[in-house]
């Protein structure tokens, strides 16, 4: 009988899938959920960006907003200036986490007509953000 000493395949292989990790951006400016709509509007614009991630006093990421959103409650009748963030967005998330395989990650975004999607560890601090390519 002989011996045969099996070794990992390397050519060939099915490589691993692809996690939110690999693509996702860095997290970008990240505000207070009791900042003011007109405040959020400034810091985007002064920091370039289409985005802000929303976190909570404790500093636990409660989603993201969009230029498009905040100007939409801005403009919207029921606006004052002492609206929130936080009474703007009604529900957390939704997240992903770093290890979500990118795929499905992809397939929620697009199913959900989203554009960014907040990363986030186990403990709900935000890690980046992963965006759509347009």
């Amino acid at each position: 009988m002989t011996m045969v000493q099996m070794q990992p395949r390397s050519a060939g292989a099915a490589p691993a899938p692809r996690t939110v990790a690999d693509a996702m951006q860095t997290a970008g400016p990240q505000v207070c959920d009791d900042m003011t709509v007109e405040v959020a509007l400034s810091v985007m614009a002064s920091d370039r960006t289409g985005h802000l991630l929303v976190c909570d006093n404790d500093g636990v990421c409660t989603g993201l907003l969009t230029r498009a959103q905040l100007t939409g409650a801005r403009d919207s009748s029921v606006y004052t200036d002492r609206v929130q963030l936080r009474d703007i967005l009604v529900a957390p998330g939704p997240f992903a986490s770093p290890v979500t395989p990118l795929t499905e990650a992809e397939h929620a975004m697009r199913y959900r007509r989203l554009d960014a999607l907040p990363v986030v560890d186990e403990h709900g601090n935000a890690l980046g953000v992963l965006a759509l390519a347009r």
